[in-house]
């Protein structure tokens, strides 16, 4: 299951404006640029990152690349009818075949040159493909976790672009006050935001709010990852159902303040999925609570749209008394941009 939405509010009353303002520049880190079923052996994929064209492909073997977007030959655009062939890709406008470590290894018309594409550094984790950028250069320092249960894909998944930064999508976690306010939320913090490194951890019960009537209240205990500013990721055990619900949301810069934003859901046994194969209503089940998780969290993506899509970046907020996660986490977030 997929859903892409257009720019959100492009012809409402919310549509998003440019406002003079403190600009953020692009933070390093692991960014998702596919989930992996869309990149299925012999495929190639253009993607927008960082305000430049990035081609992935995959291999028949099942390795996946990114690569710049130009042929170094006469600069066709690989993303523009460029095929996979073997293990090799193929530029489409004079057939020089490019090996998985970039060397050119074969032309039409005689032996290949000394040519090179240039790759940025790729990885897979619970069926994303991602792509670590830095502005000055330093290869990875750190890596993304994976889920305790191996193996664990989204099975649905919904997309939107939005006009800001991905620091504002994701510090929006950590504004407790805006919860009650815009989604109609109850929240508790059960333990505080922990930074360890480039991640950061907490854990809030969160519940819907119900009328003085209806005393009690369906609460939950919600498990926060972050990994940089791309990356969150929620676990939701449901102990009644013997399940647990994963939701990702990934935040990845396209151009200036524009980021693509990817929301995608999964369901698991409680137990190891490799403990006992699940039964075919079993993974209907899972499939059914996956997509109720999403429905449930596009609805509050939607309600934060108008204001992230109409908002400008505060570098210096002033915040208010029990605003204190935001300002820990403002801290925190600092680690992913150069040095002044």
């Amino acid at each position: 299951m997929t859903m892409r939405d257009e720019l959100p509010g492009s012809r409402g009353p919310y549509a998003a404006v440019d406002t003079p303002e403190s600009e953020l520049p692009y933070p390093s880190g692991w960014f998702c640029l596919a989930r992996s079923r869309e990149l299925a052996p012999g495929s190639v994929l253009t993607r927008r990152f960082m305000g430049e064209d990035v081609v992935l492909y995959r291999t028949r073997d099942g390795r996946p690349r990114a690569v710049r977007p130009y042929c170094p030959h006469l600069g066709a655009h690989f993303g523009v009818g460029g095929t996979v062939e073997g293990q090799n890709l193929v530029c489409p406008f004079h057939r020089f075949a490019f090996a998985p470590d970039g060397t050119c290894v074969s032309t039409p018309g005689g032996p290949p040159p000394r040519a090179r594409l240039q790759h940025h550094t790729l990885t897979e984790r619970n069926g994303f493909v991602f792509v670590w950028y830095d502005q000055e250069g330093i290869p990875p320092t750190w890596e993304i976790p994976g889920t305790a249960q191996a193996g664990v894909v989204p099975t649905a998944a919904w997309s939107t672009q939005v006009r800001t930064y991905p620091q504002e999508i994701i510090e929006n976690t950590l504004d407790y006050r805006h919860l009650p306010v815009l989604h109609h939320v109850t929240v508790r913090e059960l333990d505080p935001p922990t930074p360890q490194g480039p991640l950061l951890r907490m854990r809030l019960c969160l519940g819907p709010e119900r009328p003085p009537v209806l005393k009690q209240r369906i609460q939950a205990d919600h498990s926060f990852l972050l990994a940089g500013l791309g990356y969150l990721r929620v676990e939701l055990p449901l102990p009644s159902l013997g399940l647990v619900s994963y939701l990702w949301a990934m935040h990845t810069p396209t151009g200036p303040r524009r980021t693509h934003m990817l929301v995608a859901t999964a369901c698991e046994d409680l137990r190891k999925p490799d403990a006992t194969a699940a039964s075919p209503a079993r993974r209907a089940l899972h499939r059914a609570c996956a997509r109720a998780m999403l429905k449930t969290a596009v609805g509050k993506v939607r309600q934060d749209l108008r204001i992230w899509n109409t908002k400008r970046y505060e570098p210096c907020p002033r915040l208010a008394a029990n605003d204190e996660a935001i300002g820990l986490f403002r801290r925190w977030a600092r680690q992913f941009y150069p040095s002044p």
